[in-house]
């Protein structure tokens, strides 16, 4: 929902930049809550509790009580303050006859018949469902291969997480400066390079021969992963603009079905290395997948041209306007 609404607010000339920001500080957030859970809350919790037969279980029931009330309140503020787009709420728009009128069933039913949709489906589980996997088993990976000790592979580990700061944003702004210069074409580069690349690391990753060597190439997977991640919604709002929200959640189921399908790999292998060696290759072929990318209008990774109108649009969507000397005058 999130990623549709920033893909609505936003022109699709720099939903890359706007949506791999929105969606990578959200998944930061997601590691703060657990900081701030974990150091903060529960020991605070835990001297209140005290007094109490089990004050570590009362504690923890306690503090996750804290992210579904700040949830609730932020999303009854967002109710009461935000618009639904920039030209307004949907029910005003519906009403003066602005917007068309069309039901949940047939907009999940488009964006479900398009085979685009499901190959990006599958390439966003190939980088947000690896972020998952690893945000998983990294730590325990570290302590077991390595021997580094529990805190010290937490530590690590979550050097994985941090790299939502930028990495995430920066694939989307690199879709949005490729589209400028190459159009859907230059989209779909940054998404087979990014792909590609996080596929090799891993191979790269599994064989690291020390824990430095190890941790220094994770800093350079993980942020070929959370690129992956942001150039993917670079694509999202150019399938079929009128069900946009509907493929976008399509889309982002993917990374969770990636998280789980990844997630009994390494359950079923006792070797790791395999396990490792299954998700490198199935990331690689995931982007060689942007070669069946066809979106109508647009120029694909190997065929096709943009239209005349998409060429224009995007000259000039970005343009400053040049101020009228006649009307300054």
């Amino acid at each position: 929902m999130c990623q549709y609404w920033t893909s609505r607010m936003f022109t699709k000339e720099v939903a890359g930049t706007a949506n791999s920001i929105v969606g990578g500080w959200g998944n930061l957030g997601g590691g703060v809550t657990q900081i701030v859970m974990g150091s903060a809350l529960f020991p605070l919790f835990k001297t209140i509790f005290a007094d109490k037969e089990n004050p570590a279980s009362a504690a923890w029931r306690t503090v996750c009580i804290v992210p579904a009330v700040v949830a609730f309140v932020w999303g009854f503020i967002l109710m009461k303050i935000s618009d639904d787009c920039p030209k307004g709420n949907y029910s005003k728009l519906k009403k003066s006859g602005d917007m068309p009128d069309v039901s949940a069933s047939a907009s999940f039913r488009s964006g479900a018949m398009n085979l685009n949709t499901w190959i990006l489906f599958l390439q966003y589980g190939c980088c947000f469902g690896v972020e998952l996997t690893m945000n998983n088993l990294a730590a325990s990976y570290f302590s077991e291969k390595y021997g580094a000790k529990t805190e010290v592979a937490a530590a690590i580990a979550s050097i994985f997480g941090w790299m939502n700061l930028f990495a995430r944003g920066l694939g989307g702004f690199s879709s949005d400066k490729m589209n400028e210069k190459l159009g859907m074409r230059g989209r779909l580069i940054v998404q087979s390079v990014t792909l590609v690349a996080e596929g090799v690391l891993v191979f790269v990753f599994a064989n690291a021969p020390s824990l430095a060597a190890s941790v220094t190439v994770m800093v350079f997977f993980s942020i070929f992963v959370q690129a992956a991640e942001g150039s993917t919604y670079g694509i999202v709002p150019y399938v079929n603009p009128p069900v946009t929200g509907s493929i976008a959640g399509i889309v982002g189921a993917g990374g969770n079905v990636g998280a789980v399908c990844f997630g009994l790999g390494f359950r079923q292998f006792e070797d790791e290395m395999k396990a490792f060696t299954l998700m490198g290759s199935c990331i690689i072929v995931s982007g060689l997948l942007s070669l069946f990318v066809c979106i109508k209008g647009h120029s694909g990774l190997v065929f096709g041209q943009d239209s005349d109108e998409v060429k224009k649009s995007r000259e000039t969507t970005l343009q400053i306007p040049v101020p009228d000397e006649e009307a300054n005058n």
